[in-house]
């Protein structure tokens, strides 16, 4: 077996005899700084037995015991498979059954979600908000599907009057946020969100091409995306269910008044 020495340290040691020595991060610090995880988050849902091995493995095909963050049993599975989509068997079979399908679609907040959200995309919802009315109070959509270990997904920004989520991508610093497999699990949120009756305008900004007839390619955030952006709820809602929502027009109840 060929030893190799990787740049983030992980691998064989660079003095070990026989090994290649390589630029760049193991394969598995590679895909968690694509899906913008980190190496602690993956050892916090591995087995306790298995963590210390866990903690300096480079390959995404290695097998190992995982732990359900939902209490079910210990399930065997790959690195890859557990940073790219759903992994505990009973959380799968649990998320296809009848009763979660009713579920599926309806917007709520969860007063526990951490995410990060940006100066852009705040200045998005600012740009938004002058334009629609857009709710504060609720921050996830229940799908009738696992993504990434929860039957829900977290949107930028969420308008359930008319099941529109709106997000913002650019490929940040690194100039590879949104590609690859972040892409594709880009795709993969969009099309769970379509399952469930929601469409999703995504804003690609910073030369990232478009990934959907609801992509909104631009150069920079400005005003015009933000038209944009209404325009295209405009086309997938129609120009009532927009109208009642836009800043400074009465609501029909008040104007019937």
């Amino acid at each position: 077996m060929t030893l190799v020495s990787f740049a983030c340290g992980h691998g064989a040691a660079p003095s070990d005899v026989g090994a290649i020595t390589l630029r760049r991060a193991c394969p598995l610090c590679m895909l968690l700084h694509e899906t913008h995880r980190t190496r602690g988050e993956l050892l916090g849902r591995v087995a306790s037995s298995s963590r210390s091995a866990l903690a300096s493995e480079t390959r995404l095909g290695a097998v190992y015991p995982w732990v359900c963050e939902r209490g079910h049993d210990r399930y065997q599975a790959t690195v890859i498979d557990v940073l790219t989509g759903p992994s505990c068997p009973k959380c799968i079979r649990n998320a296809q059954s009848p009763t979660v399908s009713r579920e599926g679609g309806v917007a709520s907040m969860n007063a526990g979600l951490r995410t990060r959200t940006s100066l852009t995309e705040q200045r998005l919802r600012a740009l938004l908000e002058e334009r629609i009315r857009v709710p504060r109070g609720v921050n996830t959509v229940r799908i009738n599907r696992m993504f990434y270990g929860k039957q829900e997904v977290w949107p930028d920004i969420l308008v359930p009057a008319l099941r529109i989520a709106i997000e913002y991508d650019d490929p940040g610093r690194s100039r590879r946020a949104h590609l690859g497999l972040k892409e594709a699990s880009d795709r993969e949120k969009d099309d769970a969100l379509g399952e469930v009756g929601w469409e999703v305008i995504r804003v690609r900004a910073g030369g990232l091409e478009s990934i959907g007839p609801n992509s909104i390619v631009c150069a920079s955030l400005t005003a015009d995306v933000a038209d944009r952006i209404v325009a295209r709820m405009v086309e997938l809602r129609s120009a009532d269910a927009v109208d009642a929502l836009r800043v400074g027009v009465a609501p029909a109840r008040q104007a019937e008044a």
